[in-house]
């Protein structure tokens, strides 16, 4: 039996040359003219280097990582000292987190009122879907820089039609309808370490609900932020000392709050990917590959990940991963795992500790 005979229909299809493959989310970052950075991670998002952006009016560069899937996307971005952000809105979900600087965004529903709520450094918020809005930088000596994570590869590579995305008139009233107070609710607990909410103030210094199963004395709180599907949580672990093992879907954006130290990725029975992070690293694990965090440092280790998966919304087994697993494993326990973790763990301790002493 031939090679291609052997083959499914969708392996015969990708291996034909005369199909012409469109992938509509890879034309519209050409199109953008922007930096666009690939691969596992980056080192430091405060670090990027921007360019011109005419979509937001500000400077900023796409971030399209393997771990993404094409179901999520990211990119870094600034807004000019003294500045704002051209008005925008679009038919996808997207979370914000300011790196540096503060400033302020109006928000409004079709001919609505426009509301407004200010940020610092450390917030995280979501524009209600498809409504409009218009970012402001309230510094006028330094840009605001920022880092945000959308579905936009998965609409956009779905639709096809970017006037469908961006200029479409239906109002999600259901999830935002004008109100005044959207962004300045509290929020509130539900389920088990569950913050429902529109705008968190700081995430670097939010109190957060312990959670002995993932190892490391570590606490985490994850949001139902603005009605969205796609969300969020914020981590942390203690120092000198590291999670367990675990995997899930793609399209997973880790961004680290605090701390030193790196994390592994790997498929199974394969090498593992090393980042090694400090505040600002920026990476994305790949679908159902295994991840671990480690803090060899002597503070605590805090991160942000934007992922799919709600509490309260459901959503197709695709990206809810525990159950895509079915009976496999989604975590890894201490006794459980390969010995050179630990081993690799408490050599890249000592080294860390003998930097130190210098």
């Amino acid at each position: 039996m031939t090679q291609e005979a052997q083959m499914t229909p969708s392996q015969r299809l990708l291996t034909d040359t005369s199909i012409k493959r469109v992938d509509a989310y890879q034309e519209w970052m050409n199109r953008q003219r922007i930096p666009i950075l690939t691969g596992h991670h980056i080192d430091d998002l405060n670090k990027v280097s921007l360019a011109q952006w005419d979509w937001t009016g500000g400077s900023g560069a796409l971030v399209d990582l393997v771990g993404s899937e094409r179901t999520t996307g990211a990119f870094v971005a600034e807004i000019p000292a003294g500045k704002s952000w051209n008005p925008l809105r679009h038919l996808f979900e997207i979370d914000y987190y300011i790196l540096s600087g503060r400033g302020a965004t109006t928000v409004w529903q079709g001919d609505g009122p426009k509301i407004s709520f200010e940020w610092q450094a450390g917030s995280l918020f979501s524009v209600p879907l498809n409504a409009g809005y218009q970012m402001h930088n309230g510094q006028g000596d330094a840009p605001v820089r920022l880092v945000a994570v959308s579905t936009m590869p998965l609409l956009m590579m779905y639709f096809r039609n970017e006037e469908f995305l961006f200029s479409n008139p239906f109002e999600f009233r259901d999830r935002f309808d004008g109100q005044s107070a959207f962004f300045a609710d509290e929020g509130q607990l539900i389920g088990k370490r569950s913050l429902e909410t529109n705008f968190i103030p700081d995430a670097r210094n939010l109190k957060l609900e312990f959670w002995a199963e993932r190892g490391g004395g570590g606490s985490s709180t994850s949001f139902e932020i603005s009605g969205n599907t796609f969300g969020s949580h914020v981590s942390d672990f203690k120092p000198g000392d590291y999670k367990k093992g675990h995997r899930h879907g793609g399209g997973a954006h880790i961004v680290i709050l605090a701390g030193e130290g790196y994390s592994l990725m790997w498929p199974d029975d394969d090498p593992a990917v090393r980042v090694d992070w400090q505040p600002g690293a920026f990476f994305s694990p790949p679908d159902v590959w295994w991840h671990q965090h480690f803090n060899y440092s002597d503070n605590p280790a805090r991160y942000l990940a934007f992922r799919w998966g709600s509490q309260k919304y459901r959503m197709p087994r695709l990206f809810q991963p525990d159950e895509r697993l079915g009976a496999g494993r989604s975590q890894i326990e201490y006794e459980e795992e390969d010995p050179k973790i630990r081993q690799l763990f408490n050599e890249e301790r000592v080294k860390w500790q003998a930097l130190q002493a210098k």
